[in-house]
């Protein structure tokens, strides 16, 4: 006799074997050893000594199955973005020579200990108000509510992570594409949930890049005399703390 009922088990079963297979992928990835551009505009200085040093996450703190995918969904739909701008005509670069073998565009700085990694650069494309070349592209993916707040407030209101990694990519990747940091970025959002996207100009914002530029420093420096930064908050109860993988390691400590 057929089990019908079975058949409620088969996706639980086929999950359980994906997400085993991603976490094992996520753990064999070598960890960064630098500092990512994309990352300093994180609003704990703290956390980011933690990212950097490689301090290990608190039990259960680490990316499991259901993350990586949604990782995987939103690298996938960057694909996407580029395949939708280039038959919309814009010239646009995501690796060198623009071969999909070819090398990604970026920067490393501070001997290498400060690096970034672009969606994209434009060298032509369409004419938009307000938009020239070359210009830096980068692109995010967004759940309806985080979308609906970027597209209505602005990227620096709604993400300013996203906007102080604009700023800094600008700042330098201008030495590798002359004029970049003159000209806006173009900011895609893409809602995940609707498919809706967000275009937005962002003109490089150089008091922004250089706070960064020594946030990185400050954060560099205090990993390597052994000093820790101060926490973004006064409780753990604080929003981003209670969101931190090293929150639990971080209130442990006396300071």
């Amino acid at each position: 006799m057929l089990d019908f009922n079975s058949r409620g088990q088969t996706g639980l079963h086929v999950n359980a074997a994906i997400d085993a297979a991603l976490v094992a992928q996520h753990a064999a990835t070598p960890p960064r050893n630098y500092l990512g551009g994309s990352r300093l505009g994180h609003a704990c200085e703290r956390a980011l000594q933690f990212e950097f040093l490689q301090a290990p996450k608190d039990d259960g703190a680490d990316f499991d199955g259901r993350i990586l995918r949604i990782f995987g969904i939103g690298h996938a739909l960057e694909d996407v973005a580029v395949a939708w701008l280039r038959a919309a005509g814009f010239d646009l670069y995501t690796r060198k020579g623009n071969r999909p073998d070819g090398e990604q565009f970026g920067f490393a700085v501070a001997g290498g200990r400060v690096r970034g990694h672009v969606d994209g650069i434009f060298a032509g494309g369409p004419a938009i108000p307000g938009m020239a070349f070359p210009a830096l592209w980068e692109c995010k993916t967004m759940n309806a509510k985080a979308w609906r707040e970027t597209s209505s407030k602005g990227v620096a209101v709604a993400k300013p992570i996203y906007a102080a990694q604009v700023a800094v990519y600008q700042a330098y990747m201008d030495a590798a594409v002359p004029g970049v940091a003159d000209n806006p970025a173009l900011f895609t959002a893409i809602n995940k949930d609707t498919a809706e996207l967000h275009h937005e100009l962002l003109p490089f914002d150089a008091d922004l890049a250089q706070r960064m530029s020594d946030r990185a420093v400050r954060v560099l420096t205090s990993c390597d005399a052994g000093d820790l930064l101060p926490r973004v908050a006064s409780s753990p109860d604080f929003f981003e703390c209670r969101f931190c993988p090293w929150a639990r390691r971080c209130w442990a400590l006396s300071a």
